[in-house]
């Protein structure tokens, strides 16, 4: 009888180790690496832009949430959040969220991470860069991707560039064909030492403001003029109120796209690749389409009434020479001479 008592124990011992066991190792394979042929869980992530949901690094924010989604099987669910609502339109503020982990993903301007790191300022450089295809090509340069990779400091995950359309500019007093044609003229331009240095030069008077108030200071004409890429200044119908645009492709600025470091680091490497994979292809759809809607802008602007022309290359030769002389400034704020003589001797510029 004792013989069968202790069988019986041991017997019901042994099926609770078994039952812990199978219940242990079911736990352990939860999280997003499944076994057994179990699904994984659904990554989500939010990713947030500056502009609003018509704008072009919105509509590509959306576009690398679509390709993120195919790639991944539904796998990484990404959805976009447009008019820095997620950060509060305070662009500084969202560099440090995303490296706090507040915000998961965020496309902003290259000039805005400056404030971290001069050597941003070599980007926006007035006349740096010939062309828009050059500018792609420094972004995915070496030295692009040290300032991409810089921004692991902050904790964030330097994912790539997309490339901007460059600003041109405005006025209501002259058509722009050389730079003494920007003499006298009051021309708003953001409060950065790379505007108003390269400006100073012509003779413009310049004048910093904050964007809102652009539009009824040029319907009031109490400035003449200011400076945006195509679509800012058809979006914000700076046109209505102006009577000359310039295509003079002065100055270049890029889209970083950007992940909290501490999150990029817990996906799997699949996911990871992915995502990179993804912002990469996004930056030659980007490029498209802006040069697409620059057309339509630009055809939009002159059946309003401006009158549109665009600088010769011996035209832009005349502000290129114009902003060498601000070199020595413009090599201040870089605060970096060794990657400022690089970036000169790539683009075939010199001091």
């Amino acid at each position: 009888m004792k013989r069968l008592i202790v069988f019986l124990i041991m017997a019901v011992l042994t099926f609770g180790l078994v039952a812990c066991g199978s219940n242990s190792g079911s736990s352990s394979a939860g999280g997003s690496a499944k076994s057994g042929g179990e699904k994984a869980e659904k990554v989500k992530l939010k990713i947030s832009t500056p502009d609003p949901d018509s704008a072009s690094v919105t509509l590509a924010a959306k576009e690398l949430a679509k390709i993120i989604g195919e790639k991944s099987n539904g796998e990484i669910e990404v959805t976009v959040h447009p008019n820095g609502t997620l950060y509060g339109g305070d662009p500084s503020g969202a560099v440090k969220q995303l490296g706090a982990g507040g915000l998961d993903m965020l496309v902003l301007s290259t000039s805005l991470y400056a404030n971290f790191d001069s050597r941003f300022n070599a980007i926006s450089i007035p006349y740096l860069f010939d062309n828009k295809e050059q500018f792609t090509e420094f972004l995915n340069s070496d030295l692009g991707k040290q300032l991409l990779d810089s921004t692991s400091e902050l904790d964030i995950k330097g994912l790539g560039y997309w490339a901007r359309d460059f600003r041109q500019i405005s006025n209501s007093v002259r058509p722009i064909t050389q730079p003494q044609d920007l003499e006298g003229v009051k021309l708003r331009v953001p409060n950065n030492p790379l505007w108003v240095e390269f400006f100073k030069e012509a003779g413009t008077v310049t004048t910093p403001m904050d964007f809102s108030e652009v539009y009824n200071a040029l319907q009031l004409k109490t400035i003449h003029g200011q400076e945006n890429p195509i679509g800012v200044i058809l979006s914000a119908k700076i046109y209505e109120v102006q009577e000359y645009l310039t295509i003079s492709n002065h100055m270049a600025d890029g889209w970083l796209v950007g992940m909290n470091q501490a999150k990029f680091d817990g996906l799997t490497d699949k996911h990871k690749q992915i995502i990179a994979d993804s912002v990469e292809e996004i930056q030659t759809w980007l490029t498209d389409y802006d040069a697409k809607e620059a057309e339509t802008a630009i055809k939009q602007m002159e059946d309003a009434g401006v009158k549109v022309n665009e600088l010769t290359s011996e035209q832009q030769q005349q502000f290129v020479e114009l902003s060498k002389k601000a070199y020595p400034t413009f090599k201040g704020l870089v605060k970096d001479d060794q990657f400022f003589s690089d970036i000169l001797e790539m683009v075939g510029k010199s001091e």
